[in-house]
């Protein structure tokens, strides 16, 4: 598996995508029975209710620690089985080891703040110290730390106060965004009050980028409503499937973030 896909599958990220903004419609167009609001003309106390939903349903917590199993098909070859241990202190640090299950042995260690990005290659003895701007490069995707932070966590990404159409259907609310790099359509259970699933794509029309995520498995974990499973489509050129796995979830405990480089490592 190629370096970048490796660390796509280490964010747990999904590229965005560039489908047309019809197909953006039809997801949002209303159904049998389906409430349709948009912000422009309807209720103002609707559009706060929503934007406070949005609130509600973001996990808070200091740190986290979890295993998660990935399951990867890279264009309709599955790759080897990866296990990734995260560790997070929040606003402040994310350690990541990444080991090949089939052996045994850990392949990658990483280290990120919100300014920098260490990445040890165990297999060959080399270590690479960047920016945080190295992760958007390699994986051309703009995110800043506290939108990886929330990736992790599994709280809605690239969402603002300024939603564009609200569909209402039974239980669940559809909520469509633009911003500057994407076009993101999120679905939340509202009786339940979680993500059930997130559809992005790319504004950039010479490109052909998009990605779906679908949230399952529900937990409480310390009074805190966690996916454990999630499935990842992404698509471009090729398609990468992904199923993760979470495993061994713990929030508020106390963690260590230790990044220790061995002396015989070169440096990149």
């Amino acid at each position: 598996m190629r370096l970048s896909t490796l660390l796509s599958v280490i964010i747990i990220f999904f590229a965005l995508g560039c489908k047309s903004t019809k197909q953006i419609s039809q997801l949002t167009s209303p159904r049998d029975s389906a409430i349709v609001v948009k912000p422009e003309t309807d209720q103002h106390h609707f559009m706060n209710e929503v934007i406070q939903k949005l609130d509600s349903i973001k996990i808070a917590y200091q740190t986290f620690a979890a295993k998660i199993k990935v399951d990867a098909e890279d264009n309709n070859v599955k790759q080897p089985d990866l296990l990734a241990t995260v560790r997070m202190i929040k606003d402040s640090a994310i350690w990541i080891s990444l080991s090949a299950t089939f052996l045994n042995v850990e392949v990658y260690r990483m280290l990120i703040t919100p300014e920098e990005v260490i990445l040890m290659n165990k297999q060959d003895k080399e270590v690479q110290y960047r920016t945080i701007g190295y992760l958007q490069d390699i994986t051309g995707i703009p995110f800043d730390f506290n939108t990886l932070q929330d990736i992790f966590i599994g709280n809605p990404i690239f969402i603002n106060n300024d939603p564009k159409l609200i569909t209402k259907q039974d239980n669940l609310l559809h909520i469509s965004f633009t911003g500057g790099y994407y076009k993101h359509l999120l679905t939340i259970d509202n009786s339940a009050n979680h993500i059930t699933h997130s559809k992005l794509d790319d504004t950039d029309e010479f490109r052909n980028r998009s990605a779906s995520i679908t949230y399952g498995e529900y937990e409480n974990i310390d009074g805190k409503m966690f996916s454990m499973n999630r499935q990842i489509t992404i698509t471009e050129k090729k398609k990468l499937n992904l199923k993760l796995k979470f495993k061994q979830v713990e929030f508020n405990k106390e963690l260590s973030v230790v990044m220790k480089v061995p002396k015989n490592y070169k440096r990149k």
